[in-house]
This record gives structure tokens, sequence and C-alpha cells, in this order.
């Protein structure tokens, strides 16, 4: 039995679809049937060709009908639109969520001739007005997606203010007020209309067949699996724009994880965004991201409704996986409500550590009896928004009056009540991984325990903290109205700091009062020593300061050569400061930035803070090496795929154990965790080469290196770090960190975790004073002269590693000695690998 499909229209009636069924009947019947029959198929036929013109003229309206005039990167000529409006007249089909069927077709137009009437009435941008196109519909009332786009040449650039968001929108927004007539139905009613400007090269055409997948969530709960074109073949292709229609039940929720994540680092070129509705409008940007995300930092986000959509974009050649992904739906909650329980627990945003979704506003009520306090430390604080300060308009945590917003180190909030109450709001666009909280009851008689001192925000301190120097209670309290120490010195702020900061070139007070009457007077240069010298001899071609730092930042490029100028390979010289793989071509020969696949951490990893477990591949230059039934010892780091630097005394032979030879020695590479060698990779050392000069009374020249016994294969945890030039400075006051598997305490136990602590370089002076002179030339001190944060034992070897601006990690320091650890005033002592530089090239010729 065969069926004819019939739409109608008009009347007031909604499109529908009708199938009129063949039976037997009279001849007279039958004949007028088969009339009635070709007069359909002819109109069928009229209205085809018909609505064929109609999509070449509305829905897919070009100066050029192909896909690629989409694909074109934004330029300051071109606008393109994103948004979606509500058709309240119309009943939701399951056809229209298909591209191809005719339902969709017929809907589309009909949207499409609406828009385009409106924006073509308008003489102002009708004459830029290029492209346009309805591309998915979402169930509710019926909800169209749409995108447009104007291209205006530079002698017309006058009208790009007009082409604004507003200006678009208010024109759309007139076209709401009454019914339209679209040909599909006499009163297709628009109740509201959004839009927002949107990225060119996101904008598809629903019928383009590249590289396009409309994916529906399983209703049992069951993950759906999707991955960036050639996921398989290890490497995406080029020029790709791909896009993922993600749909779910009503009243639920997607749940979107990429287990992995890895294409390149550019966001400018290569990005994947994550939308909260079908359409890739700014105001509707989950979030953007790119580069390569270790499996213990994925990425997770969360939509507001059932609907969300991927987009990936790939302008160049690619060397990268892509990704892999997974979603599955979710029920949406209904009330983000609670009274927390107890006299202490924790608290989370929503679906944490997963991006909270857009759109969600929860309130969390704290009461505590009569009398008692409420204390609540945020240990996690990530609500960071592009473009956003400190203004907290749109994702924000308010409590007592306060909001707070952006990424902040952990902090304490205390009530001064038995109530608390927090809120926390995020708008419809720019999510991000949210926070963790803690809180507990207290008495305020006593508000802290076991001797701790008590901030006045609420905080508790170990006690040896106050007066230290250091505003651990965030808001100075516990450096308040102290009593300077012999060794210590008062800031104008009233810190207490040690009399080895005075004058040595870094703020550590804050107010810059440890730096008073420090500086050179007036008509003199300051050199990097601290040197003064006649403002006449800066940059006179002669090396006026002991360090050379005179001649290290004029305009001339090339310069005599010394041991503070950066020589290329042609034996030229240059007065950049730290030429070395900063990105910029210097040397005539290039050699400058010719070696400069090292010191990259492939993984992307949440801001470093303090001293905690490393994360996967976060330093995978640390290498472990272990004894022959001793197990961990030292550390190394990776500085090619065939050699490593460590220190000489970890090799000094002992009345016991012979530590020099190299057979009984195995580094682990790629290790985090102590007994894991499932992602290691596994070598014997086969010659250890250490410094001919060391001396194991001072631990001068404490430098070694080690060759493996066959070559590493670099992967996403296990790279090189950068060795710098002889003529590379590592100012004092820089931030570095310092990394091993050293104990934890002095004469702990050792760590089973990769364990990362950041230090300061200081000042050559205040190190040689802090040791009593035992600081050579070779040497160099970093960490905290009010201690609590150092090198240990078992961290020997290891690497001190600083980032500079390019992004790219040199090996600042080689972990040496140091009297205990953490000790105050006893800051770690390092090799200083600049010096060293020269020896470590010519005993491993890489």
């Amino acid at each position: 039995m065969g069926s004819t499909v019939k739409y109608e229209a008009g009347n007031g009636h909604h499109e529908g679809v009708s199938f009129l069924n063949s039976s037997p009947s009279s001849k007279r019947r039958g004949k007028r049937k088969v009339v009635i029959i070709v007069i359909v198929l002819l109109l069928f036929l009229i209205l085809t060709a018909l609505g064929g013109i109609l999509a070449w003229l509305f829905l897919f309206k070009s100066k050029s009908n192909s896909t690629q005039a989409v694909r074109n990167a934004a330029a300051p000529s071109v606008r393109a639109f994103s948004g979606s409006c509500t058709i309240s007249s119309l009943d939701y089909s399951a056809d229209y969520e298909n591209s191809r069927s005719d339902q969709f077709y017929l809907i589309a137009n009909a949207v499409t001739r609406m828009i385009n009437s409106t924006i073509s009435a308008d003489s102002t941008i009708a004459p830029f007005f290029t492209q346009l196109a309805v591309n998915a519909f979402s169930e509710g009332s019926v909800i169209a997606y749409f995108w447009m786009r104007f291209d205006v040449s530079e002698s017309n650039s006058a009208v790009l203010p007009s082409l604004s968001k507003s200006y678009v929108l208010s024109l759309l927004q007139k076209s709401t007020r009454k019914p339209k007539q679209t040909g599909v139905s006499e009163d297709l009613r628009i109740t509201t209309v959004a839009l927002s400007p949107a990225d060119p090269r996101l904008l598809r055409f629903p019928k383009d067949e590249n590289c396009m997948f409309d994916l529906t969530a399983d209703p049992s709960g069951k993950k759906v699996n999707f991955t960036s074109p050639g996921f398989s073949k290890g490497a995406y292709a080029r020029n790709e724009q791909c896009q993922y229609i993600l749909r779910a039940q009503k009243g639920y929720v997607i749940y979107l994880n990429f287990p992995i994540f890895h294409i390149e680092d550019n966001c400018t070129g290569e990005f994947v965004t994550i939308f909260d509705s079908l359409s890739a409008s700014d105001d509707d940007l989950i979030t953007m991201k790119c580069g390569n995300r270790p499996p213990s930092n994925p990425l997770t986000v969360l939509s507001s409704g059932h609907v969300a959509m991927v987009s990936f974009i790939n302008d160049g050649t690619s060397v990268y996986p892509g990704f892999s992904a997974e979603f599955h739906q979710v029920l949406k909650m209904k009330e983000c409500k609670l009274v927390l329980p107890g006299s202490e627990g924790n608290f989370t945003s929503p679906y944490y550590p997963a991006f909270y979704p857009p759109n969600i506003d929860c309130v969390w009520t704290i009461q505590a009896p009569p009398g008692m306090r409420i204390r609540i430390t945020f240990n996690m604080f990530r609500l960071l928004e592009p473009d956003v300060k400190d203004d907290c308009l749109k994702d924000y945590v308010e409590l007592f009056g306060q909001r707070y917003c952006g990424e902040k180190l952990p902090f304490t909030v205390t009530s001064d009540g038995p109530t608390a109450v927090v809120n926390f709001h995020s708008d419809e666009s720019q999510t991000d991984k949210g926070f963790e909280a803690e809180y507990s009851i207290y008495d305020p008689r006593k508000p802290c325990t076991d001797g701790q001192f008590a901030c006045a925000s609420g905080r508790c301190i170990p006690p040896d903290l106050k007066c230290d120097g250091w505003n651990d209670c965030e808001d100075l309290d516990d450096e308040q109205n102290c009593v300077c120490a012999a060794d210590q010195f008062r800031c104008d702020n009233n810190l207490c700091k040690s009399l080895l900061w005075k004058c040595d070139h870094v703020n550590d007070c804050g107010d810059y009062s440890d730096e008073k009457g420090c500086q050179c007077e007036a008509k003199q240069w300051e050199c990097n020593s601290g040197q003064c010298i006649p403002t006449e001899k800066y940059c006179n071609g002669v090396n006026d300061c002991a360090d050379s730092s005179d001649e290290l930042s004029c305009n001339s490029t090339t310069v005599p050569c010394t041991n503070a100028a950066y020589v290329c390979e042609n034996n030229k010289c240059i007065s950049k400061v730290n030429a070395e793989c900063d990105g910029v071509t210097d040397c005539e020969d290039n050699s400058d930035e010719r070696y400069c696949s090292c010191g990259n951490r492939p993984y992307k990893h949440n801001r470093i803070v303090g001293g905690t477990d490393a994360d996967v591949g976060e330093w995978p230059w640390q290498v472990s090496l272990h004894y022959q039934g001793e197990g961990h010892l030292c550390g190394a780091s990776i500085i090619s795929d065939r050699w490593l630097v460590c220190a000489s005394h970890c090799f000094q032979p002992t009345d016991r154990v012979d530590y020099s030879r190299p057979d009984k020695w195995t580094a682990y590479v790629g290790l985090r965790v102590q007994g894991d060698t499932s992602t290691a990779q596994i070598r014997k050392i086969s010659k250890v080469i250490t410094h001919e000069y060391y001396n194991g009374d001072t631990f001068d020249y404490d430098a070694a290196v080690l060759e493996l016994s066959s070559p590493l294969t670099f992967s996403n945890t296990i790279q090189p770090i950068c060795l710098p030039a002889t003529s590379h400075i590592f100012q004092a006051g820089k931030s570095c960190y310092v990394t091993g598997w050293g104990t934890l305490t002095e004469r702990g136990q050792l760590a089973q975790v990769l364990q990362k602590a950041e230090v300061k370089i200081i000042n050559d002076t205040v190190c040689n004073s802090a040791t009593s002179g035992q600081v050579t030339p070779r040497m160099m001190c970093s960490g905290y002269l009010t201690g609590g944060v150092d090198a240990c034992q078992g961290d020997s070897g290891g690497p001190l590693s600083c980032m500079e601006d390019s992004g790219k990690w040199f090996l600042c320091g080689i972990v040496s000695w140091g009297e205990g650890c953490a000790r105050r005033n006893k800051p770690g002592i390092y090799t200083r690998v600049p010096v060293i530089r020269k020896w470590i090239k010519e005993k491993t010729r890489i």
C-alpha cells in the first residue's frame, strides 16, 4: 500500500503533514484521485523548485554559496551574529532535529524569510547583508537558532558602528510585535529574540555534511562518545571546522567530559568552543579551550538546559591527536538550596570539580547556636571570567554582603553572628571550576585551639608564624604590634624583616621601605649587582659594571664578547639579556633559537601553589635516581634524550658503598609516584661524569652529567629542560620551583608523591651573609630566610626550575646543600647552572 505526502498551510492552520492512503473505489473516484495526485505532484514540483530558489536566496543567502565563505576568519570588515527566536505558534516535531527533513526545510525557510525581510528593509545595513541561515531547532516552545553575516569594505567602514548587537537586535525585536505571513502559517508568531556577536569561523550551513554531527543522549544514562576527525589515526587533518550538536531529554542537562584533550596550545588558530545552546553566540559560550590537558585535570562542563553545541576549529597543519569526548544526561537541579547540617562540613559549587553550569543560583545556609560564630574557608576558588576584573557582576560568591570572584588563594571568612548565608550566581556564559569550601562553628571567646594564633579574619595559624614578617593572616593581623628580633628591622608598614633583606634590590617589605636610601645617586646608573657607575658609562661599549650589566641592555645588537654577553655560534655577541629561546631571532645565524625544543610542559595545569603534590606531567624533566638495593637517593634533570644533569655529591664513594659505579644506578623517567612505574621509562646509567673540580668539603662545582643506556622517547610526561646560557640572568626575587621526592621534614620520611615548592632567588650578597661566606661563584641561594620551604635530603641533584617570559622553563640550579631543611635564615644552596653550562656542553656534546 502506498502513501503520498501532502503539505497543508493556510486559514489559520499550522503547517501539517497528512497521509492519503489509496484504497479500492469506483473508476470515477479513481480517475478523480489520479487527477488529484497529478495536481498534487505538479504543485509539489513547483513548490520544490520555488523552495529551492528561496533556499538559495534566503536559507543560504550569500555572495558565494560555498561553505568556505563562512569559514573565513573574522576581519575588521566582517560582522557576524548568532541568535535564537522562540516560535510560539508551532508544536514541536522531532523532524525539526533533522536538518535534511522537509519539515526542517519549510520552517527554516519561513523563519529565514522573516529575518531577511526585516534586515533587508533597513537601508543602513541591508547593503552589507551577505549570509543568513537557520541551523537548528530545539523543543519547548519551538526555538530556532540562526546566524547572519555582514561584509563591509574599507570604503564603507563608517557603517560599522551601526552593525552592533543592539541595533540589529532592535530590528529583529520589532518583527515580533505582530504575526508574520510567511507562507507556512498565517500567524507565525515570534515571541522572543536573542542575538549576540559570533566568530564567523563557527558558522555552518545546516546541510553541509562535512564534519557535522547531531548526537542524542542515551535515555538510560549510558555515555555517548565522539571524537575529533582523525583521532583514531593520531592526528586531525588541516583546516577542520567541525560542529557537534548534543541533545538530551527535557528536564535533563548535558554532562560533557573530555578524557583526552590534546590540540595545539594556540587558541587563536586552534580551539574547542562549547556553547550552552545550539547557537554559536558569544553570550552562550561556556568555555573556549586549547592545549593539552592531563588525565588528572580533564575538561568537564555542564549545560544549563537539554541542548549544547561543541565546535572545533583547526586552521593549520596538525601533528596533534585531537580529542575524545563523552556525554550523558543528568537530571537538572530543580533547586540549588540547602541548609548545611552539623558543626562542620564541606560544600562546593554545583558539580565540582566539573565546570559549574551557566544560569544557576545556589544558596547554602549555616545556622550556629546563639553566641557561636561560623568560619568558612575556601580551599580552592576559581570563578575566572575573561575581561572581568574585581566588579564581580557576572559569576560570584556573595557572603556577608561581600562578593568574591576571579582566582584566589585559600582564604577564610567569618560571620559576626550565628547565621551564614552563602549565595552563588553564574550568568549565561563563561563558566569555570568553581570552589571547594569547608565550614565550622566556633566559640568567639576561644576561636582557635592547640595554642594557634587567631587572626582577625577568623583564620587560625601556627603560633610561630606570628611576627615572622609574612602576611599569613591575609590582613597583616599576625604582623601587628610585633617586637622585631635582633636579626630583624622594622618596615614602614610595621612588618619585621630580616636585616639581610635590606638593600637587596627586592621589595621585601611590600612598601619598598627596605630599599630606601639604597639607590644610586643622581647622574648614576645602577648595575644589576647594585654597583653604581656614572651615567655616561652606561652603554659606552666598556664593561664598567663588574657583572657587565651596563652593556647588556643597550640598543646596539653586537657587543664585545665577554662572559656576560650572549655568544652566537658564529662567535658574534649580542647585548640582549636572556636571548636564548625567547621566541625572537637575535643572532644572524639563528643559533639563539635553533635548539629550543626544551623547557615545555605539554600538559596544561591548574595554578601552582605552595609545597604540594605535583600533578601528572607537571615537571616532565624530573628524574628519580635509584641505587641498587637502596631505592631513591637523588633527583636529576633531563637535558636531552641521552643525558641527565645531577649533583656530584650523589656519586661520591663511601667506606661502605661505591656510589660512583654507573651500573648500580637506574633512572626512572616520567615518574610521579614512587613504586608506580606504569607510565615511566626506565633506563640504566651507562656513564657518570662528575666535575673534575668538585670539592667534597665545600660542595664547590657540585655538578655531574649522566649518560643513559638508551635514548628516551619524549612524551607528555617526559621532556628536556632548557640549559641557560652563560650570560643568562636569574634576577633576585624571581619565583622558581624546587621539586623532588626528598624528605618532607628534616630527618623525616621520603615523599612518595613528587613534591613541588615555590622558592625565591636570593640576592648573592644576602646569600653570602646568610651562609657566613661559604658561597662560591658556582653557587646560589633560593628559598625563604624565614624558613618553612626548602629542598631536603633526597632532593639532591634535582632541578631548580624557572620559567621565563617566553613560557620556556630553564634549569637555574641543581639542589646541592644546606644546613638542615627549611631552617630560619638558612636558605637552600644550589649549583649555579649558567656558570657550568660550558662544562656540560663539553662533556655531553649537546
